[in-house]
């Protein structure tokens, strides 16, 4: 028997497909649109929330999304990002955070656990706008090759 060769690299790299979400951060304001089966029907639930959390672990990373909901009744989900259940993500509005995690949102109540809104010029828009095409691009590149030589290896 032949023994493959993987590397740490190639294992973070395995199951993880090109994505074209927004290049969303910490304390940003997110719609996050997802698959709901209900029986035999499918439909699309919107969840709205303030991104609290994000871990980057290659094909299970995730992020967490808390919004304040009915009784102002608290309600955090986790995603995994490369799960095919997320139909897409809408940016609704920029946080600006000094944070990389906002758990000490979870202590606080009415207007004190807002975020404050980052605004941006027309200038900064039209460069983040380019870094995101860019980014994008470097993850299909990234990750084709792997995919590639991962199903050669399951045909053998």
């Amino acid at each position: 028997m032949k023994a493959n060769k993987l590397t740490k690299e190639t294992i973070n790299t395995l199951g993880v497909e090109s994505r074209n979400f927004p290049d969303f951060s910490i304390g940003d304001s997110i719609a996050v649109s997802q698959w709901i089966t209900e029986g035999s029907k499918k439909r699309i639930q919107i969840f709205e929330g303030d991104v609290i959390a994000k871990h980057q672990n290659g094909a299970s990373s995730t992020f967490t999304v808390r919004k304040i909901g009915a009784n102002s009744v608290a309600v955090e989900r986790i995603y995994p990002y490369y799960t095919p259940v997320i139909d897409s993500i809408a940016i609704v509005k920029r946080g600006k955070v000094r944070r990389a995690k906002l758990y000490y949102l979870r202590n606080r109540v009415g207007k004190k656990a807002r975020i404050k809104e980052l605004v941006l010029t027309k200038e900064q828009k039209s460069v983040l706008k380019e870094k995101e095409v860019a980014r994008v691009t470097k993850v299909a590149e990234a990750v084709a090759p792997v995919q590639e030589k991962v199903q050669s290896s399951d045909k053998e």
